[in-house]
C-alpha cells in the first residue's frame, strides 16, 4: 500500500506568517506550486496559504440576503459568515488571508485516504505532518503520478 511518505514533496516552500502577499503570490507562480504551508517562528504549521485564497480577494462582496417585516430587518445569513468573507476579500496579510489550522496528514497516511480528502473536501495541497512538525506535502499531481507506476 503506498502511503503518504511514499509520495511527499520533502523539499517543501514555506512563507512565514510575517511574508507580504504580493510576495506569497510571486512565488506561488514562480515554482508552479498551488499553496504553501505558513510557517510560525517555532517552525510549526500554523496555516496553509493557496492560489485559491489569494483569489478570493477579487471576489465582488456578496450582499446578504435579508427580510423585512413590521419595518424590522432579519438577516438570512448569519454575520459571522459575512464577517469571514469580508476578512478574506480585504486580507491584507498573510494571517488574514490563509486557511487556520489547515487538514493535515500523517506520513503512513494510505494514498487512497488523500484521494478521498481531495476530491471530497476539494483540497489541492496537503501538508504531511508529525504532531506540529512539517514533514513534507503533497500535491495533486504527487498522487496522479502514482497511477503512472502501476502502467
Amino acid at each position: 500500500m503506498i502511503k503518504a511518505k511514499d509520495i511527499m514533496e520533502t523539499n517543501v516552500i514555506c512563507v512565514s506568517l510575517d511574508t507580504e502577499i504580493p510576495k506569497a503570490v510571486k512565488i506561488l507562480l514562480k515554482n508552479h506550486i498551488n499553496g504553501v504551508p505558513v510557517m510560525n517562528d517555532q517552525e510549526e504549521l500554523v496555516g496553509i496559504l493557496c492560489q485559491s485564497d489569494l483569489i478570493f480577494q477579487q471576489k465582488e462582496m456578496p450582499i446578504p440576503p435579508i427580510f423585512t417585516i413590521l419595518d424590522s430587518i432579519i438577516p438570512l445569513s448569519s454575520s459571522k459568515k459575512l464577517e469571514e468573507t469580508l476578512q478574506k476579500i480585504s486580507a491584507a496579510t498573510i494571517t488574514q488571508a490563509m486557511i487556520k489550522n489547515p487538514v493535515t496528514v500523517t506520513a503512513d497516511t494510505p494514498v487512497s485516504e488523500i484521494a478521498s480528502l481531495m476530491v471530497e473536501k476539494h483540497f489541492h495541497t496537503i501538508p504531511v505532518v508529525d504532531g506540529k512538525k512539517l514533514l513534507g506535502i503533497i500535491g495533486k499531481e504527487d498522487v496522479l503520478k502514482t497511477l503512472i507506476s502501476k502502467e
